[in-house]
């Protein structure tokens, strides 16, 4: 039987669209878009322009904003990392830096490294749904002169949505930069950056059904954001990111991206059907099942599922192979730990064990969300049945 995929939140897959301006620009363009002396570099150079500017129109950006990288990852680190090093090389007493316990690995490990050259790291606590009180972050914006907040636009385990109109405005009242990871809330929700009072975001095209291996940063223009690069090169991307540009890569991205911002209100509409679809069947062939952080506002196509209290999340993922999600965020899947996400939101070690994320995507059908619910409720069954010894051991 064909493999059901709902980890739509870890990766998703390329868009045919998209596959076809891939292979043609691989076939076609194999310019180095830097070497504009030649007209292979030039049209080169402007399949990546263009790509930057169907990346800006999703963002509600200017083009000239957009500096690409090689995803969210790198994105997030230059943001955070970047731009309280400028701040500090320009002699800012502002050492603080802030974001929030929910957040994915590579930002709160970005945060923490910084404590290694003098800053000062503070994760902020969330709600039981997940959500960044504004009192919290204006106390620990009060507390100390603060350089940058980092605060993902929504949640890659629950897919809670921060109100970052409200806390970027605390922000900017503080004097500090704002960053967001939107690495998923791009392409799934209408952004415009130019009406928000965020400095700097992140975008990974792996997210919105583009190729792997691209990604951009926002660096807002007015008022202007300086960021000391990551790495030496020879300065391609505003002097910010160096490396030859993969102009291939970039163009899938660019069309995944205008694809995103055509679709968006239709794949909104089709997750929201998919997820309550299957969250109504499973409840109904497996009561007691809930979905974590139920009354936040959420993406529609991201939900943390809680089993029963004789179910553990693991026992239930092994037993139905052919359902392929996960226990949390893909980054840490590997630790086969409950998730530091569901624990930051108040649930137990036992409840965060019982989780699951399940996330379809553009391409799933009402059929095989159908199938999906049942083939949970067929597992969890399975693994009710089986005797506790016999079950094998995390």
């Amino acid at each position: 039987m064909t493999a059901l995929y709902f980890d739509h939140a870890a990766t998703t897959p390329c868009d045919p669209r998209v596959q076809a301006v891939l292979l043609r620009a691989l076939a076609e363009e194999n310019g180095n878009p830097h070497s504009t002396t030649h007209a292979s570099g030039t049209r080169a150079a402007q399949m990546v322009e263009q790509a930057r500017a169907e990346v800006a129109a999703l963002l509600g950006a200017e083009a000239r904003e957009i500096v690409f990288t090689s995803g969210a990852t790198e994105s997030n680190n230059l943001a955070i990392k970047g731009a309280v090093r400028h701040l500090a090389a320009q002699g800012s007493a502002r050492r603080r830096v802030i974001t929030v316990a929910t957040e994915h690995k590579c930002v709160l490990q970005s945060v923490e490294d910084l404590a290694q050259e003098g800053f000062e790291p503070v994760v902020l606590p969330v709600n039981a749904q997940g959500v960044l009180e504004p009192d919290v972050l204006a106390a620990a914006l009060a507390d100390a002169p603060t350089a940058l907040v980092s605060i993902a636009a929504a949640n890659n385990e629950t897919g809670v949505l921060q109100d970052l109109a409200a806390l970027g405005a605390l922000v900017t009242q503080a004097g500090a930069l704002l960053h967001t990871d939107l690495a998923q809330a791009a392409g799934k929700i209408a952004l415009d950056l130019h009406h928000l009072p965020v400095a700097l975001a992140s975008v990974s095209s792996h997210k919105l059904y583009g190729p792997k291996g691209a990604g951009a940063l926002y660096v807002r223009r007015r008022p202007r954001v300086r960021l000391t690069p990551l790495f030496s090169g020879g300065g391609q991307e505003r002097g910010l990111r160096s490396g030859t540009l993969p102009g291939f890569l970039l163009a899938g991205f660019g069309a995944a991206c205008r694809i995103a911002q055509a679709d968006m209100a239709r794949d909104g509409a089709h997750l929201a059907a998919l997820q309550a679809l299957f969250v109504a069947r499973l409840q109904e062939r497996l009561p007691g099942c809930v979905v974590n952080a139920q009354e936040a506002a959420r993406l529609p196509g991201i939900f943390s599922l809680r089993l029963p209290p004789d179910l553990r999340a693991a026992d239930v993922l092994e037993a139905m192979p052919e359902l392929e999600v996960s226990l949390g965020s893909a980054c840490s899947s590997a630790e086969l730990a409950p998730s530091y996400v569901l624990e930051a939101m108040g649930l137990s070690f036992d409840e965060a064990g019982r989780s699951l994320r399940l996330s379809p995507g553009r391409f799933t059908s009402t059929a095989e969300a159908e199938r999906a619910a049942d083939s949970l409720a067929q597992a969890a069954l399975q693994v009710r049945a089986t005797p506790p010894r016999a079950r094998p051991t995390a």
